[in-house]
């Protein structure tokens, strides 16, 4: 090529070149935003929207104050529905300075916890209900008795249906035998769900509705009932992630519409249940609730299981859950072997208490609780293995039902009735007849 071809402007097939290769770069550059666009829309709230903080431009005085103190409570009740309602921080807050429970802060007197009293404020019915179920009053009675409470709460805890059965004895003095220093950190942080507070409302919302959120998708989910719903003597968690019901929400739950309006959720939202679908929400032609015992049959925690008040109307409210999926003859079958094997518990509870009454009767067992190995194996025949069977049944699953459940029970009997044949023996009485003599 010689300097003068070097020096020739481009022809045609140059140019065309040259405005391919800006064109593939514009698309190019195009397509990498996207990709962009894409990545920022997975960081996205999953109804698609991204997460408003509602205090972004406030000037409150507490908001302006604790942005420096306490950043992260700013930053979750700005995201709650309750902060985009307008409702400031003293609303739930402030008080006078004679209210009980109230500290001075700043200039003015606050909670540092809300009690129910201040919830009740908008959510009336919501509190009514809550008040009227077991994890109203009867959760802490179930804890410390009725030893404390004014006369005025002792008269709304005996117009509950969930007060009965009557406390049990045994369960409140593992709490006074353990201290204050134990219960803390243990009893308390559980059945503090229904605590009376000092201007004499009863509960603590925030045990279900973790502050400062208040996300109606955490409220929802299982993970939070876990908090309390765990372990041996009431694991209904455990038992809850084996059932079908379970399976169905680790391995698809994060497909489902956890933002539905309340009060309008169908299977088209929540294809399996979850605890609060069986228990609380408005679900199918059954109506919402903050009463957690509404729709049950029976007092399974109980030693030897009773009927509920009402347990009829119960069943329809709970069957008219269970029928958005399953068929009438499914859901009659199963509540009548449910039925059958709850009182096959019972049966076996009663049994353990026929056991102990020779001891009873002749003074071979000391009043005081848990003063010696007896007192231990027989309460946890009933309060670990009986419930945990009974609940097993309910919730179908079949190896809190049958390993955590029955055959710790007749472990137990089989143990109870050496310990009681050994003491009646000592004692110089005739030992009890072996099974089936």
């Amino acid at each position: 090529m010689s300097d003068n071809d070097a020096l020739s402007p481009p022809d045609d097939s140059s140019r065309l070149r040259t405005w391919r290769i800006l064109i593939i770069g514009v698309v190019a550059i195009a397509v990498v935003l996207g990709f962009a666009l894409i990545i920022m829309a997975i960081g996205q709230d999953v109804t698609g929207e991204t997460q408003v903080n509602a205090l972004a431009r406030s000037n409150n005085e507490c908001v302006r104050c604790h942005r420096e103190t306490t950043p992260g409570i700013v930053a979750q009740y700005g995201r709650s529905t309750m902060a985009a309602a307008d409702v400031a921080c003293e609303d739930c807050h402030e008080v006078a300075a004679d209210y009980p429970g109230a500290v001075e802060h700043e200039g003015t007197y606050v909670l540092a916890s809300p009690t129910t009293a201040m919830c009740e404020t908008c959510h009336q019915a919501e509190v009514a209900q809550f008040n009227a179920s077991r994890h109203g009053l009867p959760a802490y009675v179930a804890m410390v008795g009725l030893e404390g409470l004014t006369d005025e709460q002792l008269a709304i805890y005996r117009t509950i249906p969930e007060a009965q059965p009557a406390p049990n004895e045994m369960r409140n003095a593992l709490f006074a035998i353990e201290g204050p220093a134990i219960t803390k950190f243990a009893c308390e942080s559980c059945h503090n769900i229904g605590a009376p507070a000092p201007d004499g409302s009863v509960g603590q919302c925030q045990k279900c509705h973790l502050r400062h959120e208040f996300s109606q998708e955490q409220a929802r989910k299982p993970e939070t009932c876990n908090a309390c719903h765990i372990g041996p003597d009431h694991p209904q968690w455990e038992i809850y992630q084996e059932s079908p019901h379970g399976i169905a929400y680790m391995t698809s739950g994060h497909e489902w519409n956890w933002t539905a309006e309340a009060g309008t959720l169908t299977v088209e939202d929540f294809p399996a249940p979850t605890c609060a679908i069986c228990h609380m929400s408005g679900f199918g032609a059954t109506g919402t609730t903050h009463d957690v015992g509404e729709r049950l049959t029976w007092y399974l925690f109980a030693p030897v299981s009773e009927r509920r008040p009402g347990w009829e109307n119960n069943a329809v409210r709970m069957q008219s859950v269970c029928l958005e999926c399953h068929n009438a003859r499914f859901v009659s079958d199963f509540y009548a072997a449910a039925d059958a094997a709850t009182e096959a518990v019972n049966d076996w509870v009663l049994e353990s208490q026929a056991m102990i009454e020779p001891l009873l009767a002749n003074n071979l067992m000391t009043s005081e609780p848990f003063d010696e190995p007896i007192d231990f194996t027989y309460f946890e025949l009933w309060h670990h293995w009986g419930r945990t069977a009974k609940f097993g049944v309910w919730m179908q699953g079949p190896d809190y039902t049958q390993w955590h459940g029955a055959y710790e029970v007749l472990a137990d009997l089989a143990e109870l009735k050496e310990m009681v044949n050994a003491k009646l023996q000592e004692a110089g009485i005739e030992p009890q007849a072996e099974a089936g003599q």
